[in-house]
């Protein structure tokens, strides 16, 4: 039996995918979770083989818990289920440890197969999502520079910003700058559609 946690901010998706895992005969949902900092304490309480993690969660992101997950209980695969196919997402999750990585609009028995590939150590990713990632290339952006990047999507200020990531005002200055530098663009949110367009947030 493989014993999976579900770990979704929308109370809807978890049990919707509940539902359908427990037509699986050789899947059974141990736990349900609806925020990023709730999964490694569950992963510990419950130790299932695979996590099905969405990215984008209260407390922490799901790329976040994933690179958790994988650092406090090595044994527990990650397999990432999201509505956002975006590269940038594919390329952090596979960089935290995911080994899968699969969109929502996936057809049920996909999903099924991909837990149990998944559950056997094996890496399993959207095809189309996979090439599209190929042929974007590497991201010269350090994880920090990407970190500042994504705080100053809401149009936060510098000081907004450095209380987030627990940065100094200056440290994030120089991080926007090098980012901008990097992307070639004029301002932070010129960077930031620049950043989002290449696939690497």
């Amino acid at each position: 039996m493989i014993r999976v946690l579900l770990a979704d901010d929308q109370h809807l998706v978890r049990g919707a995918l509940a539902a359908l895992l427990s037509l699986e005969d050789d899947i059974e949902v141990v736990g349900q979770v609806g925020r990023g900092d709730e999964v490694v304490a569950e992963v510990g309480a419950l130790r299932p083989d695979v996590v099905l993690m969405d990215v984008e969660m209260p407390g922490i992101d799901g790329l976040a818990a994933a690179a958790a997950v994988r650092a406090t209980a090595p044994a527990t695969q990650v397999l990432i289920v999201t509505t956002f196919g975006r590269t940038g997402y594919l390329r952090r999750a596979m960089e935290a440890g995911a080994l899968g990585f699969v969109v929502k609009d996936a057809p049920a028995e996909a999903l099924a197969a991909a837990i149990r590939r998944v559950a056997r150590g094996e890496r399993v990713v959207d095809p189309t999502l996979a090439a599209a990632t190929l042929a974007g290339g590497a991201s010269p952006l350090t994880g920090r520079e990407r970190d500042v990047l994504v705080a100053a999507r809401d149009g936060a200020t510098v000081a907004d910003i450095a209380r987030r990531l627990f940065l100094s005002e200056g440290t994030v200055r120089n991080y926007l700058s090098s980012v901008i530098a990097k992307t070639g663009t004029r301002n932070r949110m010129e960077a930031l559609r620049a950043a989002e367009e290449s696939g690497w947030l």
